[in-house]
């Protein structure tokens, strides 16, 4: 964490809970620090001005001051409020799981990520402005695990290291890649892959997202590879994640 006693930090709100009769502590990812937690002191109250720029999923500019034992907030000011996210379920249900993979392998004072700070923006941005939102997560998705260090394997048998072919695969959540026929024989605990399903997962591993969004992937690849990308992410963090039991029900 810096030294200076105030600074001015890029952001997006994660989360807030109310502290005390009128104030509110807020979870913060910011581009220059990373995860940071910062009091704002009197913005429950009606006539707080503060209040309309610290909503969870708004990008903010924010000047941040050094308190006895937390950051405070002493100025606000709106990027982008990200307001169409509030006004679906099914939205604010993919934003809020965006923001908890981005919260569950994070943590404080970790540092500053510009890159997957400027993912996080992007990707809250398309699912605002997207009629279907799976294409922003799965990539979304990928990016993420590079950025925090658990790229899967897709190219190579994660067991032997054969080159992948042309055919249905496994999966293994414990070694992080896919595992080939041959291997997958012998080897518990295994997902099963379609080719179409690799094939795209791929394509957003290495591509663009402007490449990416040229994928048409069938209904049944879409379900494979969330179905997977929810098992993995659970492996990794060792529990489940909240969201997707919300946008379930939505969808429903």
């Amino acid at each position: 964490m810096t030294d200076f006693r105030s600074f001015r930090a890029t952001a997006v709100v994660v989360r807030h809970n109310d502290w005390g009769e009128a104030d509110r502590l807020l979870t913060l990812y910011t581009r220059e620090q990373g995860m940071v937690r910062a009091l704002a002191k009197g913005v429950r109250k009606i006539t707080s001005r503060k209040a309309g720029h610290l909503q969870p999923f708004t990008h903010i500019t924010v000047q941040l001051a050094k308190g006895r034992d937390l950051l405070i907030v002493t100025q606000a000011e709106t990027i982008n409020a990200f307001l169409p996210l509030h006004d679906s379920l099914t939205k604010t249900g993919y934003a809020a799981y965006v923001i908890e993979l981005l919260y569950r392998f994070s943590y404080e004072e970790e540092g500053g990520n510009p890159t997957l700070f400027k993912l996080l923006v992007e990707t809250l941005d398309r699912i605002e402005k997207e009629e279907v939102a799976w294409l922003a997560i799965r990539y979304y998705e990928m990016r993420l695990l590079d950025s925090v260090g658990f790229r899967p394997q897709l190219f190579e048998c994660a067991n032997c290291g054969r080159e992948i072919l042309a055919e249905d695969q496994f999966f293994s959540f414990t070694t992080g890649g896919v595992i080939c026929p041959r291997c997958g024989a012998g080897l518990p605990n295994l997902t099963k892959i379609s080719v179409e399903t690799l094939k795209y997962l791929r394509h957003f591993q290495r591509s663009s997202y402007r490449d990416a969004s040229r994928a048409h992937p069938s209904l049944e690849a879409q379900k494979e590879a969330e179905i997977l990308m929810q098992g993995y992410f659970t492996y990794l963090l060792e529990r489940e994640l909240n969201t997707p039991g919300f946008i379930k029900r939505v969808r429903s």
